[in-house]
């Protein structure tokens, strides 16, 4: 059998290229500790109001410069709406939702979460560049999805 010469420039280029890809993915998911989420962290979603940290959602201070952000997303809003972060803050958001898939999406950065009832979603973020950011629902929820959006002010301190 004998394989045309444009045939085989083409293989080794294909070859090549999923080779590259490959790399690329390894390289990413072990020397970078890039993982897929987890949905290991479960939730009862009628009981997210009286289940700690959900039933005080906010900004807690856990260590030096670091901080956990507890967020609940329901019915066409984000509880708390509006959240402010020193500049420099290591953030871990935590979210959830209470009633149907939300998205949870900070403009202009890399922070971008599915929010699904009875699951917690986590997402670590450095927040270096001051000013607002505005959260969006990317996930259509109902009829009131584009009214559903929240503020995090980073603030000099």
């Amino acid at each position: 059998m004998r394989i045309h010469k444009y045939e085989k420039i083409w293989l080794t280029f294909g070859i090549g290229c999923l080779f590259v890809f490959l790399t690329v993915v390894g390289v990413s998911a072990f020397a970078e500790g890039n993982q897929p989420p987890s949905c290991l962290t479960t939730i009862d979603p009628e009981k997210v109001d009286q289940t700690p940290p959900f039933n005080k959602p906010g900004l807690v201070k856990t260590g030096n410069n670091e901080y956990q952000l507890n967020m609940v997303a329901s019915a066409f809003t984000f509880t708390p709406n509006q959240i402010e972060i020193p500049k420099g803050a290591k953030v871990t958001i935590n979210i959830t939702s209470k009633d149907v898939i939300h998205g949870f999406e900070v403009a202009g950065t890399n922070v971008n979460m599915m929010v699904e009832p009875g699951y917690v979603n986590s997402f670590t973020k450095t927040f270096n560049q001051p000013g607002e950011y505005t959260i969006v629902c990317n996930e259509y929820c109902g009829a009131g999805h584009h009214m559903m959006y929240g503020r995090i002010k980073v603030v000099d301190k």
